[in-house]
């Protein structure tokens, strides 16, 4: 029977979490499995792997195949390392002294270099941490600023001299037009009596009209007699 050491997808929506698992090729992917290996979780930094070393390296002794990921895992851990060194003891090139050594000093290698990108991140954490805190205590501090200006003697004193000088300005706005409303009644009132003037001299040359009128017919009376 052939088997393959894969992951089986557990966990929810856009959240997923991975068993590894050692399992018949044929079967589906979240199917029947012979055996769990451990656990990988990618939603962390860096990923949370917990892998059974002994039986993970067991399974790559006896044949088993591994997955894309299931290898890039087994690489993580060491386990293809150590398969690799073992398979050098059977072949001659090395005893299993030198073989534990070589993967004790690889192992410490890959120690360091977790626990320096653990702490990397621990770092930039705290700092951008950090920065956010100054961010909110400077908005704070502008806020406060400004709240104390705005209530401060010399705000209320700029703000009572701004009501003033609009009290003013609609006064004099008031004061503007009732001048100019006088000024269009005296307007109105003498282009009345101008009216008035001009209606009585009309009906005075009336009169004047017919008086000449009647001299001028008398002259000609005797005129027509003779």
């Amino acid at each position: 029977m052939a088997t393959k050491i894969r992951l089986q997808r557990q966990g929810r929506k856009r959240r997923p979490l991975f068993h590894i698992v050692v399992a018949d090729s044929r079967a589906p992917r979240d199917g029947k499995y012979i055996e769990r290996l451990g656990l990988y979780n990618p939603n962390t930094n860096p990923a949370t792997i917990d892998l059974n070393f002994e039986r993970s390296l067991h399974w790559l002794q006896v044949g088993a195949q591994p997955s894309d990921t299931a290898k890039a895992i087994l690489s993580y851990k060491g386990v293809l390392h150590k398969d690799f060194l073992i398979n050098g003891v059977k072949k001659g090139a090395h005893t299993i002294e030198q073989a534990e050594e070589k993967f004790n000093a690889w192992l410490e290698t890959k120690e360091n270099k977790i626990s320096s990108k653990v702490d990397n991140l621990a770092s930039a954490s705290d700092a951008k941490a950090k920065a956010n805190l100054e961010r909110e205590i400077k908005m704070k501090a502008a806020i406060a600023a400004k709240i104390l200006a705005k209530n401060s003697p010399l705000a209320e004193e700029v703000a009572e001299n701004e009501d003033v000088q609009e009290t003013s300005d609609e006064t004099e706005n008031e004061s503007a037009n009732e001048v100019t409303e006088e000024t269009t009644e005296v307007v109105a009132e003498t282009e009345t009596a101008t009216e008035d003037v001009a209606e009585t001299v009309v009906e005075s040359e009336a009169p004047v009209e017919a008086e000449a009128a009647t001299e001028e017919a008398t002259e000609e009376t005797p005129a027509q007699d003779a």
